[in-house]
């Protein structure tokens, strides 16, 4: 007869360990169902408004993040607290009815990675063909909100996201920031075997001297979106695409090499657009879309930003497009820190609006978190 294994003081502490986290899991999932219940009732109260504006407010969803990472003391780190808290308010608001987020399709795009890094999982989220057609989703009231990329850090500004801004009244109504990897993906077994390399313009442009040095001479292809040229990658015998995980696992593809862009801070800076102004959250971004008087004017633009810096607003970005009014005239897309609420922000923008042809808040919103 066997005889019966003794158990030890490990085995006993690790029983209590697990014990004390069966518990705990039954803790945390009976407050997370008390929550959605509260935010039942706030939906209830509110029956008589926007859906959009019922179940998604920025402001409150950035406090409610801000504060999570101010009382976070490990050993999660902060940005495993923010995605755990994001995913948890965004079941909550989707009990009534999903938000229905439009964005840069097809499906594995970087775009659809911010939107459920924003918004979590538990939304619809809508690939659509061109950024042109989030704009008109949302401007329709198909889409609650979209996505769209705005800039990034070593390709720049995304000059069709700016170009829509000038037609569109549909505003802005937060940010984010997503880490950008590049991978070359494919379903060959070596570099030698490339013909051709299908990606976004912005992405060949980020992953420029890397190309430069390992694929001088293959052809670069521009494609409407990364997932397009993933697409081509696994239906095309010789192309690889530049993409990143999401699109490696959508399309079966290879990373023949990863993390292939030319910076390791590669970063995209993502817009959220919708249909209205939301209150302030506290810290805050406002986007302007500005033209001067007269441009000819020696210092006119620097006339028209003045009343920034007399009422301590900073500027952090500006950027130029062609106005499609007349040759060689520009619009000014800025930004600057604060919320058209706060007394300073008022001040300088009832004055820069006397000082400027055209003037247009596109948009107050909390700046990204994390």
């Amino acid at each position: 007869m066997a005889s019966k294994k003794k158990s030890t003081g490990n085995d006993v502490d690790l029983a209590d360990l697990r014990a004390r986290i069966d518990a705990g899991d039954e803790q945390i999932q009976k407050l997370i169902n008390e929550r959605a219940r509260y935010a039942q009732e706030v939906a209830v109260t509110k029956s008589s408004e926007d859906a959009a504006a019922i179940f998604f407010r920025p402001e409150r969803e950035a406090q409610v993040l801000r504060a999570v990472v101010e009382r976070n003391q490990g050993p999660l780190r902060d940005e495993e607290m923010v995605r755990l808290f994001r995913e948890i308010m965004s079941a909550c608001l989707a009990q009534e009815e999903p938000l229905k987020i439009g964005y840069l399709g097809p499906e594995g795009t970087f775009t659809q990675s911010a939107v459920y890094k924003h918004f979590g999982h538990s939304v619809r989220a809508l690939p659509l063909a061109t950024i042109d057609e989030v704009f008109h989703e949302v401007e329709s009231g198909s889409a609650d909100f979209g996505v769209v990329p705005i800039e990034n850090s070593t390709a720049g500004a995304v000059n069709h996201t700016l170009d829509n801004f000038l037609m569109s009244p549909l505003k802005i109504c937060g940010e984010l920031e997503l880490r950008i990897r590049q991978h070359l993906l494919g379903s060959m077994d070596g570099l030698d075997k490339v013909v051709r390399v299908c990606a976004h313009p912005q992405s060949l442009a980020q992953c420029r001297a890397w190309l430069k040095e390992y694929l001088e001479g293959i052809e670069q292809v521009e494609v409407a979106s990364n997932a397009e040229g993933a697409r081509r990658a696994r239906d095309e015998a010789g192309t690889a695409a530049i993409a990143g995980d999401a699109a490696a696992e959508v399309y079966g593809l290879d990373k023949l090499i990863a993390d292939i862009e030319d910076r390791p801070d590669n970063t995209t800076r993502f817009l959220v657009i919708g249909r209205d102004l939301f209150s302030s959250s506290g810290d805050d971004r406002t986007t302007l879309l500005l033209s001067t008087a007269d441009a000819d004017d020696a210092g006119s633009l620097h006339n028209m930003l003045a009343p920034l810096s007399e009422n301590g607003v900073n500027m952090t970005r500006i950027e130029s497009r062609p106005s499609r009014r007349r040759k060689w005239h520009y619009v000014f897309f800025i930004d600057i820190e604060g919320h058209v609420e706060d007394d300073n922000v008022a001040a300088a923008l009832k004055e820069l609006e006397k000082n400027a042809q055209l003037f247009r808040v596109l948009g107050s919103y909390p700046k990204a978190i994390l």
